[in-house]
């Protein structure tokens, strides 16, 4: 029997910000293997311990505003007053390979994705409650007031457009989140209308 992989997954997991959505996407890349992180490109400055190449690749406005002239990004969007994209060519490369692709995406630029990538997988992940949004917001101690609260006023808007998604994933707790979504990228895999079966003695309809 000879089982064969046509083609990868794009998995698009959104969450409004301090919902945890990086730190899940981290922690999968550990539990599932052959899964290619995609890295966006962002204008904002980093925050402590990111890494540049690593977490963003961080740009100049002027720089991301030729790539997009370009038309280098599968998606972009301005959130919270910073550019973000997605590299195009990256992704088509790696889907090509017969990689699963996970990107850490906000709301606007996941819609983008969905009308470039019906086939795509979206996964939207939730804080227990917006208190608890708001605390992790503010043990983050990288943003100003003002930008937390111009970040929970987005958050409600995006929380709202939580039915648009696939799947939905409460981050109540980080292990059990993150097992919740190496669960769903597992899954996917299995599903039979993205796989091809072969038998050398016998015909199996594709």
């Amino acid at each position: 029997m000879q089982l064969i992989k046509r083609r990868g997954t794009l998995v698009v997991v959104s969450a409004p910000s301090g919902a945890g959505k990086t730190t899940l996407c981290h922690e999968v890349r550990t539990l599932v293997p052959d899964l290619y992180y995609s890295v966006s490109y962002t204008t904002r400055e980093p925050r402590p311990g990111e890494t540049n190449g690593t977490d963003f690749f961080f740009v100049t406005e002027g720089v991301f505003t030729a790539m997009r002239s370009r038309d280098e990004f599968a998606e972009w969007a301005q959130v919270h007053g910073h550019l973000y994209g997605t590299p195009a060519k990256a992704i088509e490369s790696a889907l090509s390979r017969g990689l699963d692709v996970l990107l850490d995406i906000d709301t606007h630029g996941a819609r983008q994705l969905r009308q470039r990538y019906p086939e795509a997988v979206s996964v939207f992940i939730m804080a227990p409650s917006m208190a608890e949004l708001e605390a992790r917001l503010r043990e983050r101690n990288s943003d100003a007031p003002v930008d937390i609260a111009r970040r929970l006023s987005r958050a409600r808007e995006e929380i709202a457009a939580w039915r648009q998604y696939d799947y939905l994933i409460i981050n109540r707790d980080v292990k059990d989140a993150v097992d919740q979504l190496a669960t769903i990228i597992q899954a996917e895999r299995c599903r039979t209308s993205r796989l091809t079966l072969r038998f050398p003695d016998m015909e199996v309809p594709a």
